[in-house]
Order: structure tokens, then C-alpha cells, then sequence
């Protein structure tokens, strides 16, 4: 039995809600066998993060290498990648192992405001990686920070998924999340001619931790078995939602989603 293979390059979350280890939960709930190339350690719980300490150049190349050596991943994942340098060698990697079906999650800011992505890294993310992505999922701030330009309303959103596409990803998605005046959550997916829109309504919680790295993962997993980019999305889109309409309530300040739930449901347990 050929069993789809995934892989996230990404820090790691000693709290267990968001980067490396949501990734790993979220490839395993979706039936997908998780890899990892781990580019940071952040120490962080639900209340902020109070350091991150980069693996060394040589550290996450081997782990690349270790990788592209001896394993066969259908889909790629990046988190985040913290300077420009990580980029550059994720990119020349990528190349070199012809890997394909590559998500960018675009990490910039934790949940809290700490800055996950160095500034001089944006420039060669959009250099270095964008071209190669088939879909990139930036939420609303790391959209403006891509492109320059303020996202306020659904056709501003509509504006930057088209401005993305033409950096280079194949799809864009611009996620609602952060529009905080509706009482409902709109994706924007672009596709280079259309449109799709993913709408759910907005659960009033705390408990969000995790959610662009969860909801790019499972986009990345749903890649890996073979589904299409819009499947893929769509699947992707009702695991997150089921995740934080479950909350755990775990954690004094902003919770991680419940990984759990979206199986759950599917088996008919709550």
C-alpha cells in the first residue's frame, strides 16, 4: 500500500498548538504520513512567545537533505521560515529534490505580535519561493505586508489574491479571519481567472492558536492524496472550522484548536 507522504518545513511549537506539531496532528488526523524540517524552536504557550532560537544554516539543510534522500513527499508545507537565508536554501532545496504541490503559509506575526519572519526576508520570499507555490494562504496582515497594499473590504481581498497570483503562486487564498466586523468568515481562493468563496461564521473564542498553520496543513495533506486545489481547500476549510467551534479550552490566553474534531464529526461523536 502506497501511503501519501507530506512535508512541513516550519518551527516548532513547545505548546502544541500551532507550527511543526499542529502540522504533524493535522497530516495524521487526515490520513497522511507527516515529515518534518524543523527551521526554529519558538518557547511559547497561549499567552505569547518568549523567545525563538533558529537551527543553524547547516542544520536544516541536512535535515533537507536527510529528507529528499530517502523519502518521497506528494505535498510541502512552509511555516515559518525566519530569515531570508532559511528561504533561499528551502527554494534551491526545492529545486534540487523536484518536489511538488508547494503550500506557503506565509508566518509573519504570532497570534500575540511577536514578529515570526525577519523583514528582509519578506522580499526573498516573494522572490525565491512564490514562484515555485501552487498555493499560497496568507490571512489578512500578511497579505497587505505581500503586496503592499491595505486590505479593508472583500474587494481589496479579491485585488491582493490577484496581485499574489501574478508573483507567481498558481492559487491564492486570502483568509477572512481577521475581519472582524462580520459576523461571518470569508476565504477568497483565486485561481488566476476565478473566484471561489469559502464562507462559515465566526466563533466568538479565544481558542484560536494555530489556525493558519492547521488550516494550511490540511490543505497540504488533502494535496498529498491526490485531491484538487479547490477540494483540497474546501476540506481543509470545514477541518479548521470544526476545530475551533470545538474548543478545548486549554491555556490562559489564546488556546489551540482541537485537532480532534473534524473525525469526530465525520464518525458522528461530538
Amino acid at each position: 500500500m502506497s501511503v501519501a507522504q507530506a512535508l512541513t518545513i516550519a518551527g516548532a511549537d513547545n505548546g502544541g498548538g500551532a507550527g511543526i506539531q499542529a502540522d504533524l496532528k493535522t497530516f495524521q488526523e487526515l490520513g497522511v504520513y507527516g515529515m518534518t524540517v524543523i527551521t526554529a524552536i519558538a518557547a511559547q504557550n497561549t499567552t505569547g512567545v518568549q523567545g525563538v532560537f533558529p537551527i543553524s544554516y547547516a542544520g536544516i539543510a541536512q535535515q533537507l537533505d536527510s529528507t529528499g534522500a530517502d523519502f518521497e513527499p506528494r505535498a510541502v508545507k512552509t511555516g515559518m521560515l525566519y530569515n531570508a537565508e532559511i528561504i533561499h536554501l528551502v527554494a534551491t532545496k526545492w529545486r534540487q529534490y523536484g518536489w511538488s504541490n508547494l503550500v506557503i503559509d506565509p508566518v509573519m506575526v504570532a497570534k500575540g505580535g511577536a514578529p515570526l519572519l525577519q523583514q528582509e526576508a519578506v522580499q526573498a520570499l516573494i522572490q525565491e519561493l512564490l514562484p515555485h507555490a501552487l498555493i499560497t494562504t496568507p490571512n489578512i496582515p500578511e497579505a497587505e505586508l505581500l503586496t503592499g497594499m491595505s486590505i479593508s473590504c472583500l474587494s481589496e481581498r479579491e485585488e491582493a489574491a490577484k496581485q499574489l497570483v501574478q508573483m507567481g503562486t498558481t492559487y491564492a487564498l486570502i483568509k477572512g479571519g481577521h475581519d472582524a466586523g462580520s459576523s461571518m468568515v470569508v476565504d477568497v481562493l483565486y485561481d488566476g481567472q476565478a473566484f471561489h468563496y469559502l464562507e462559515n461564521r465566526r466563533v466568538m473564542t479565544r481558542h484560536t492558536h494555530g489556525t493558519g498553520c492547521t488550516y494550511s496543513a490540511a490543505i497540504t495533506a488533502e494535496l498529498a492524496k491526490g485531491s484538487a486545489v479547490v477540494d483540497a481547500v474546501t476540506t481543509a476549510r470545514a477541518f479548521i472550522q470544526a476545530a475551533i467551534e470545538d474548543e478545548l479550552g486549554i491555556g490562559a490566553g489564546h488556546g489551540p484548536t482541537n485537532h480532534f474534531a473534524y473525525q469526530r464529526r465525520q464518525r458522528g461523536e461530538r
